[in-house]
This record gives C-alpha cells, structure tokens and sequence, in this order.
C-alpha cells in the first residue's frame, strides 16, 4: 500500500524557519518524482517544490524560490522542505505528494510539474501557521 508520511508543521513566528519531512513507501517509494504543494485557507491547492530522483532537479515556485529548499535521501525517498523568512502568507496546510510518471522526460517534467494530476499518490497533509 502506498503511503506518504509527513512530519514537522506547526505555529511558527514571522521571519523564522521551518523544515516539514515527508517519507515515501510501498508504491509511492518509486515514483519519479515528489512534490510539495499547500492549500492556505479559502484558496486552491498550490504548487510549491519539486525533485526528480533520477536527473536531481528541483523546482520552486515563484512564491518561495527564494526561501525554499528541498533536500532528499534518494536512497529512503525522503523530501525535506527547508523553509526560511516565513511570512503570514505561508500559512497553508502542505500536502506531499509522490508521483511524475505521466511526465518524466526533461521538457515535460519543466511544463508539467506543478500540476495536482500527475500526482498519483497524496500526505495527508501537515499545517503550518505563521501568526505573531
């Protein structure tokens, strides 16, 4: 059985960081490619960042690019999402996600990674909230 398992999330202050872990096993373990994306109160699902296992790239959102970092154990597929200077707009529930067989050659993985379908396989979600 598939499974996506996060960690990390919580209440955080304005300008500080954060690091949210996610663990891939059963199916999800092979997927191609894992991903973050957030859903913040009364807004759609959003991309936030990406990495393919195979070729090593990452993809950020414009929102976070230049605040965001992901690191991963390619061996366990473990996504870590490092997080710094979090503003009140962070504040989402972030979802990891595991999948990019659909699109995992190099110019379809740089059209299609931000998009929820090609996802096959869900977390069930971590809050964060960024409050003083």
């Amino acid at each position: 059985q598939a499974q996506l398992l996060e960690s990390g999330g919580g209440l955080v202050q304005p300008g500080s960081s954060l690091s949210l872990s996610c663990a891939a096993s059963g199916s999800a373990f092979s997927s191609p490619t894992m991903a973050w994306f957030r859903q913040a109160p009364g807004k759609d699902r959003e991309f936030v960042a990406a990495i393919n296992w195979g070729r090593r790239v990452e993809r950020y959102a414009d929102s976070v690019k230049d605040r965001a970092t992901v690191r991963g154990d390619n061996r366990n597929h473990v996504l870590a999402l490092q997080m710094t200077n979090l503003k009140l707009e962070d504040t989402a529930v972030y979802y990891c996600a595991a999948g990019g067989a659909s699109f995992d050659s190099p110019f379809q993985w740089g059209v299609r990674v931000g998009e929820q379908a090609g996802y096959a396989y869900w977390g069930q979600g971590t809050q964060v909230t960024v409050s003083s």
